[in-house]
């Protein structure tokens, strides 16, 4: 397997898919602002998507991939015995808990949004909206089984394309619903859960050639169910910490009018690198590094994990640089038209500065909580997971009254920060990782290239900043242009540099 070609199958699905959930996301900025609606509709679509990023965007992986592919290793059908048991456990589990959430929803909602509690017509709208998307969570979740199933066999590229699924139907349904009487925000509701269900439907044509699930309630739970039980949950909880310090965001915000769809769209901008950093980088190494773990390589396993956080580095320290530099241009050239003000803008834009500087921080976390997952270990991430929640819990809530929405990112990037250098000292202790020559050399050379293209981008962000006022039609086009003169220089420095090389691709 080469990391950066499976890594390129895996982001460039994954791109296409944030893409056209910006444009998903400028549409419902249009339509929807930050009204009532919209802070309704984001907490109805938040609460089932934070468990689908919970459980699928690498969590599920790292509890299921190093059992899966250990067992692959030696014994075809002993892993997919073990997979049949997994999925059938899942479906039951999944029914259960979407029936009882559905009957307690008013209870979940305020536990994830308090602050409707204050206000009557927004709590019924969000508690209605949050039973029709709700039902997205079983389906995601068994398609992203089926995901890791693929992975496991290095087939990325499936998995990492069905989110395009989600934001076409919600775009088509946003269209759909100016033909209609019925309200935009419910239309948008039913899309989600529609979408999930076409999600899970693609997957299991693709996983057919490698498992064919077959449900049943006779399960055999066995010691490597278990087992894998036992991970699932610390996993869900370490892997996912950003998504549970966001959601922990979205709760404190609710009590500020506005303050959900700041956050909101401000996490749409800097997940795109997360995605591509941390999620892609991540998923893609899991499955080899398990193997290779498996099998005592500690050569191959040095190599890899030297290559995923140089990779990882590579992509999210620029794309931090330049959400610092450039957040207000972002946000007014993606989302300031329509019912979006310019107030908005404001507000959003400092939201994104913040979480901006935790934007590495999430990403090595994806990548340095896979150490521990390849050996089986979920509970030292878990552990390290919980204190950073609690980190960010204390300074939300403390300094909320004081500061308002803005202390949520900023208590996200530092609590991620101290969870970034908690790792890397149980890594160490650990003797898990060490850095090695090749890393050494080119990492200086990767910061001269971020400083390049730093100082490119702030000079074009001067030279055309009367071109991003609030009324200019053009701005998305000047924004472009901006960023795509400044990713040519970023890697024409690199690869002058010694940082990346254009050789390193080797597609196979």
């Amino acid at each position: 397997m080469n990391l950066i070609a499976s890594t390129s199958t895996f982001g460039f699905y994954t791109l296409i898919s944030r893409i056209l959930g910006y444009v998903r996301d400028i549409l419902i900025a249009i339509f929807l602002g930050t009204s009532l609606f919209a802070d309704a509709f984001f907490v109805a679509f938040r609460l089932p998507n934070t468990f689908r990023r919970l459980f699928a965007e690498g969590t599920f992986n790292a509890a299921f991939i190093p059992s899966y592919a250990g067992a692959l290793e030696k014994n075809k059908i002993e892993a997919d015995n073990f997979a049949k048991n997994v999925f059938n456990l899942l479906f039951i589990i999944l029914l259960f808990f979407v029936l009882v959430a559905e009957i307690f929803m008013p209870q979940l909602i305020f536990l994830i949004a308090p602050g409707f509690y204050k206000d009557p017509e927004k709590l019924k709208l969000a508690i209605d909206l949050s039973r029709i998307t709700f039902p997205f969570l079983f389906f995601v979740c068994l398609a992203s089984f089926f995901g890791a199933i693929l992975n496991s066999y290095n087939k990325f590229a499936a998995a990492a394309g069905v989110p395009i699924i989600l934001n076409v139907v919600l775009i088509g349904s946003l269209f759909f619903s100016q033909w209609v009487s019925t309200p935009d925000v419910l239309i948008l509701s039913y899309a989600v859960s529609f979408a999930g269900f076409l999600q899970l439907i693609v997957l299991l044509f693709f996983v057919k050639k490698h498992f064919k699930p077959i449900l049943s309630f006779r399960i055999k739970a066995d010691e490597k169910v278990k087992f894998f039980f036992k991970k699932l949950l610390p996993s869900i909880f370490s892997s996912g910490v950003t998504q549970i310090n966001i959601l922990v965001g979205t709760i404190i915000a609710s009590f500020q009018a506005g303050a959900v769809s700041y956050l909101y769209y401000a996490d749409r901008v800097y997940q795109i690198n997360l995605a591509v950093a941390g999620i892609a980088v991540g998923t893609v190494m899991l499955p080899q590094l398990s193997k290779y773990v498996e099998k005592n390589n500690f050569k191959a396993i040095d190599h890899l994990q030297n290559r995923a956080f140089e990779l990882c580095l590579f992509l999210s320290i620029p794309a931090a640089v330049a959400l610092v530099l450039a957040s207000k241009e972002i946000i007014t050239s993606l989302f300031g038209y329509g019912s979006f003000d310019n107030t908005s803008v404001v507000n959003t834009a400092i939201a994104l500065t913040f979480f901006a500087f935790g934007v590495p921080a999430f990403s090595i976390l994806k990548i340095f909580s896979n150490f521990f997952f390849a050996r089986n270990d979920t509970k030292t991430p878990f552990y390290l997971s919980l204190i950073s929640v609690i980190i960010n819990i204390v300074i939300s809530v403390g300094l909320f009254n004081k500061y308002g929405f803005i202390i949520i990112p900023i208590a996200t990037s530092i609590s991620s920060w101290i969870n970034v250098f908690m790792h890397y000292f149980f890594i160490k202790k650990r003797n898990l990782y060490t850095f090695d020559s090749k890393f050494i050399y080119k990492f200086p050379r990767m910061i001269l290239s971020v400083v390049v293209m730093g100082i490119v981008l702030y000079l074009l962000l001067w030279f055309f900043s009367d071109k991003f006022d609030y009324n200019e039609s053009w701005k998305f086009i000047y924004l472009f242009i901006i960023v795509v003169i400044s990713l040519i220089i970023y890697f024409l420095t690199s690869n002058f540099s010694g940082a990346f090389k254009l050789k390193d691709i080797k597609l196979k």
